[in-house]
């Protein structure tokens, strides 16, 4: 479920602040520590692990989605990576990785069985059946939850739902709910509810594989990246919340309504497009998506985002950030430098605020302020159109002694600078450029700015 995005990010530092109060930034921390990617270090024949350290490093991806606790524990020391681990079936197995991990302070979060609907699982004595009974799943992530609850080594940890559970479930046994409401449950007057009690208790966060490519949505189109993500209703033309949660798209089963739906805390473990045969994007237009893909999702309350996968495996289609060799394709290349412009290293408890504005926003546009630590903003603006542009004012709230101009899809050293100007014109194309406001004495007449021909920045 892909279509083209254009991304920009706009960096406004600041020591004071730009005038008077606006729009409060989260840390860039926050938005660094969203993104992660799909490992299979543990599967035999698919990742390279000393090649895997060297891509995490690369890229600056900060959470990986693994199953294998062993190499989560021996990543997490060589990297400083967190690793979200999936439990399939053997329940009493997956809390001793689980603690493995969470005493090596490896451990992000504990995620229920991946898709019951492709990958059975057999718990107490009975198998999971995609036609018929998905109560083993259930009765699993019911007991998942309260284990990790009661088990100190794990306190603090999320519970991520299990994948596609709730949409796909054959019986109502409630997996389209976060904790299973009152009222839904099955009763005489709710015939077709909730088998399972309500009150059960399943996870912290909902987990969707809202793919950017969906059936009859390729290639890409306005918007991709910003309606994948949507965390409600009514655009459900992506496997998302909706189709998951809202109203289940295998048996049409009631879960969260319109008002409620867009409230319940959610995760994405699968998401991504793929580069070679039908339906492919090409490399540079899967590198740029990419980068819109994790603004949009985290702009959109999504609190992690793992794009499968870091690397293109030979039995499946190419997915991955990295060719089969490891060389790196452009979404590996616009990650490493999106991650080194917005490097962090420090902690920002109480972000500032920026009073910043666009006039006249298309909805192909779409912005998001942060703040690094040492008091630096950081604007993202982004234009999610498949051709053309988007010409939008960025009015910064104060006149900015310097600007410079970063462009993640050429490197990570400034493009352009602009002295001594308070608002600035934007051409949006397709991909990201990050725009960096200093206060610092300069010494030096302002420059002339020159609108560039391909990104189209004026002021």
């Amino acid at each position: 479920m892909i279509y083209k995005l254009v991304v920009l990010a706009l960096t406004c530092i600041t020591v004071t602040g730009c005038g008077s109060p606006g729009t409060t930034a989260v840390p860039v921390n926050d938005f660094l520590s969203s993104v992660g990617v799909q490992t299979k270090l543990s599967q035999p024949g698919q990742d390279d692990y000393d090649k895997t350290v060297a891509a995490l490093k690369y890229t600056g991806i900060r959470n990986v989605r693994e199953r294998g606790a062993d190499f989560g524990v021996k990543l997490h020391a060589d990297t400083g990576v967190k690793v979200c681990k999936v439990a399939q079936s053997d329940l009493n197995q997956a809390i001793l990785d689980f603690e493995k991990l969470a005493m090596a302070g490896a451990l992000l979060a504990v995620e229920g069985p991946n898709e019951p609907n492709n990958f059975p699982i057999t718990y107490n004595g009975r198998t999971s059946d995609k036609n018929s009974d998905f109560m083993p799943v259930a009765e699993f992530q019911r007991d998942l939850y309260a284990r990790v609850k009661a088990d100190p080594l794990l306190a603090g940890i999320p519970v991520f739902h299990s994948s596609e559970a709730g949409g796909s479930e054959p019986n109502n046994v409630g997996l389209q709910f976060l904790t299973i409401p009152a009222g839904a449950g099955q009763s005489p007057t709710n015939p077709n509810g909730t088998i399972m009690p309500e009150g059960t208790q399943y996870a912290d966060y909902a987990n969707c594989h809202n793919y950017l490519i969906s059936p009859g949505h390729s290639p890409p189109v306005d918007n991709t990246a910003w309606g994948c993500m949507e965390p409600g209703y009514p655009d459900n033309r992506w496997d998302g919340m909706v189709d998951e949660y809202g109203v289940t798209w295998n048996k049409k089963f009631a879960g969260y309504n319109d008002v409620d739906l867009p409230k319940q805390p959610r995760v994405t473990t699968e998401t991504g497009w793929f580069t070679t045969g039908p339906d492919a994007v090409s490399e540079d237009v899967q590198g740029k998506l990419f980068l819109n893909l994790y603004f949009s999702a985290f702009n959109r309350g999504w609190s992690y985002t793992f794009i499968y996968m870091l690397h293109d495996s030979a039995t499946q289609k190419d997915w991955g950030l990295y060719h089969l060799d490891y060389s790196p394709k452009p979404a590996a290349t616009f990650m490493h430098n999106l991650t080194t412009i917005l490097a962090d290293s420090g902690t920002n408890s109480s972000p500032g605020a920026l009073n910043y504005a666009i006039a006249n926003q298309p909805d192909t546009v779409h912005d998001l302020l942060m703040q690094k630590s040492n008091g630096q903003f950081e604007l993202a603006v982004w234009s999610e159109l498949v051709t053309g542009t988007n010409t939008v004012t960025v009015d910064l709230g104060k006149t900015s002694r310097r600007v410079n101009i970063y462009d993640p899809t050429v490197g990570v050293d400034p493009i352009e600078h602009y002295d001594n100007v308070s608002s600035i014109t934007l051409t949006l194309s397709d991909h990201p450029v990050i725009v960096e406001l200093s206060e610092r004495n300069l010494g030096h007449a302002p420059t002339i700015p020159v609108k560039d021909p391909v990104i189209g920045i004026m002021h």
